[in-house]
């Protein structure tokens, strides 16, 4: 049964960043949280924790990791080991405390742009240096430069940043491509650190490849930072896991200080456990369904309403990249939407240059408010506006 978006009407009565960033006559498609209620599962996990007090700090043992386990083996036919995961706050704090160990201060660290902003603050969080090697854009999809990647390698960078799935294109890395990229990071004596949170949202029909399961050369470089909150919508409650699968990738990532795993918000690892765990399976698969028929309604209305409009019809997650550059609206066309449609996505330009002419649109919220949105913002390219 497909998930469906809660009334405009509920959605402003929350109190989190979307609803709360811009006055009630915006409509907020601009971070990454989305319009659904919450998994039953999940529910019913943080009533039981109110109910019992159960809001104490983090345990030093907990289900996460097993119920982790059992989610990649049913959703993408991995089997991670769960002595090799430690939990954290949020996938960035991982990504900060695991680049901490393989990078010095100084080193450059690749990002494949556009990507998700805070990327480039958090290799720049380490004392580390941002090396751009941008996507590669292939005239209807988008892929890792593995020959640009060799050469930053070559010259000198320690490590790669990865976004599997990729933030903002929802690009989903062939195995091949991780396969190559795993084999010049291990020539060169380099790190890869995957994020993957948009993973649970790989739409059917796609395969997903975690970085960690396509090889022994992926396995003895890399390190996964996986989180239920994108699809599940719990960024607030704060937690993630840093996962491995090597004898020496473990001991680093065990070598952490034991507060970063009590970062962990309790709330958080329960509400992830009951994500992971196989009763929840058909909620995703619900979101999933919706989610899928957003993004082609998102084609839909541009093609009748913005044909100057170029979108790729995302792969994973519910956040589309839309050219607007033949609109002529400037380097951050985002400014005038929201000045003048009143809709507020994120700014193109913050995802590096390759970022200029272009929007950010979140798509995980009702058709009504999706088709609101192209409805505003196509009255600004008509005559007169």
């Amino acid at each position: 049964m497909k998930v469906r978006a809660l009334p405009l009407e509920q959605l402003r009565e929350r109190t989190s960043e979307k609803w709360r960033e811009y006055p009630p006559d915006v409509l907020p498609l601009f971070v990454a949280e989305t319009d659904f209620p919450l998994a039953p599962t999940i529910t019913e996990a943080l009533e039981r924790a109110v109910r019992t007090g159960d809001t104490g700090y983090v345990a030093s043992r907990t289900p996460l990791a097993e119920a982790f386990t059992g989610f990649a083996e049913r959703r993408y036919g991995w089997s991670p080991d769960p002595a090799r995961m430690r939990s954290t706050a949020d996938v960035s704090m991982g990504v900060v405390e695991i680049l901490r160990r393989v990078t010095s201060p100084g080193d450059r660290v690749i990002v494949t742009t556009p990507v998700y902003p805070p990327f480039f603050d958090l290799v720049e969080e380490v004392g580390a240096v941002v090396e751009r090697v941008p996507l590669r854009d292939t005239g209807d999809g988008w892929e890792l430069d593995l020959d640009g990647i060799r050469a930053a390698f070559e010259a000198g960078a320690r490590a790669l940043l990865l976004c599997n799935p990729h933030n903002p294109t929802g690009t989903v890395h062939s195995a091949a491509s991780l396969d190559a990229l795993a084999e010049i990071a291990l020539a060169h004596g380099a790190a890869v650190v995957s994020d993957e949170i948009h993973a649970p949202l790989v739409q059917p029909g796609t395969a997903f490849t975690p970085f960690l399961n396509v090889s022994d050369a992926a396995r003895a470089i890399g390190y996964a930072v996986v989180s239920a909150s994108k699809a599940f919508n719990l960024a607030g409650l704060k937690c993630a896991l840093m996962v491995t699968a090597s004898d020496e990738t473990a001991r680093l990532v065990r070598g952490l200080p034991v507060e970063v795993e009590w970062r962990t918000g309790q709330f958080g690892m329960l509400a992830a456990t009951a994500a992971f765990a196989e009763q929840s399976d058909a909620w995703l698969d619900g979101l999933l369904a919706t989610l899928d028929d957003n993004r082609r309604l998102l084609g839909d209305l541009l093609a009748a309403h913005l044909p100057a409009a170029r979108y790729r019809m995302p792969d994973a997650g519910y956040l589309a990249w839309i050219d607007l550059t033949d609109l002529g609206w400037g380097t951050n066309p985002s400014k005038r939407i929201l000045r003048e449609a009143k809709v507020a996505l994120h700014f193109g330009p913050a995802f590096g240059a390759e970022g200029a002419g272009h929007v950010r649109l979140n798509f995980g919220t009702s058709p009504e408010i999706v088709t609101e949105a192209i409805t505003r913002i196509a009255a600004l390219d008509e005559p007169g506006a």
